[in-house]
């Protein structure tokens, strides 16, 4: 009798407890946030599990997201002349519309103009960096794309360095979160500069640094824990945004396309992402 009645304590504290859990989650499921966007997908970039996705594997432009995988690439494989002179053709130095203002004449390194194209979306840079580190763009594109196919981006191809829209250059939500959780987990350098809020690039020729200022808003917005990573727009692509966020040791990343609230889409996102991750999904 004793222990009969023992087990019918323990079997109801049990209904109790995974009752409570169970709608503690679907409480948590119940606030899984709308969006505007045509293709959005968040990854834990510490596990890389999916914890939201629309379209995630539907092909977009990439715009000037695309120069998440430039930086990549010129992390990986060109890590060893990142302190070398950057080339600026002329072909570079006149790509639009968004630019860090090089020319020809300048004297910079590799590496800040890295910098200078993440903060600035410098397509100018791109470029420059595309045809020193790949001998020309077409070059560099079959780098990034092999840099792809290394970070799990099975849906992607590159054509060039920048994401001006061009036949054959597309990507995926899924894909892009993927490697943009590759870049903060496995790279410092890249988490440290994608990050940026403004920066001064400087010369080796030691004239004055040019100063800029970041185009993603999510960095400024003061969200808790934003430390990343880069917007996008053209005309085919609409505007997008890869935002990434750091919360108890946990980073979680969310890629947006062709989303007319990604300001407001991103924050709701990873909201819900780092509640998931509190109730130990």
């Amino acid at each position: 009798m004793f222990l009969q009645r023992k087990y019918d304590v323990s079997k109801r504290v049990l209904t109790m407890f995974f009752a409570v859990m169970v709608m503690a989650v679907s409480a948590v499921e119940a606030q899984t946030p709308s969006t505007a966007a045509e293709a959005a997908c968040m990854i834990d970039a510490d596990t890389g599990k999916i914890l939201y996705q629309v379209n995630p594997t539907k092909w977009v432009h990439p715009a000037s997201t695309t120069k998440i995988v430039t930086l990549l690439t010129a992390l990986d494989q060109g890590k060893d002349k990142l302190d070398q002179p950057l080339q600026i053709s002329w072909n570079a130095a006149n790509t639009e519309p968004s630019s860090l203002g090089i020319a020809p004449s300048d004297k910079i390194s590799i590496r800040e103009a890295l910098k200078g194209m993440m903060v600035v979306s410098g397509n100018d840079a791109a470029v420059a960096v595309a045809e020193t580190l790949g001998g020309s763009v077409s070059g560099y594109a079959a780098m990034m794309n092999n840099e792809a196919v290394k970070m799990g981006a099975t849906h992607s191809h590159f054509v060039n360095p920048n994401g001006l829209t061009a036949a054959h250059h597309h990507t995926t939500a899924v894909d892009m979160a993927r490697m943009a959780a590759y870049g903060m987990k496995n790279y410092p350098e890249f988490r440290s500069i994608v990050g940026m809020k403004s920066y001064n690039v400087k010369y080796l020729d030691g004239r004055t640094p040019k100063y800029v200022t970041t185009t993603n808003h999510f960095l400024t917005s003061g969200y808790a824990g934003a430390n990343g990573v880069k917007t996008g727009f053209t005309n085919a692509a609409g505007v997008c945004l890869v935002a990434s966020a750091t919360r108890n040791g946990h980073t979680l990343v969310v890629a947006l396309f062709n989303d007319d609230d990604r300001w407001e889409d991103a924050p709701a996102i990873l909201d819900y992402g780092f509640r998931r991750i509190q109730m130990g999904e």
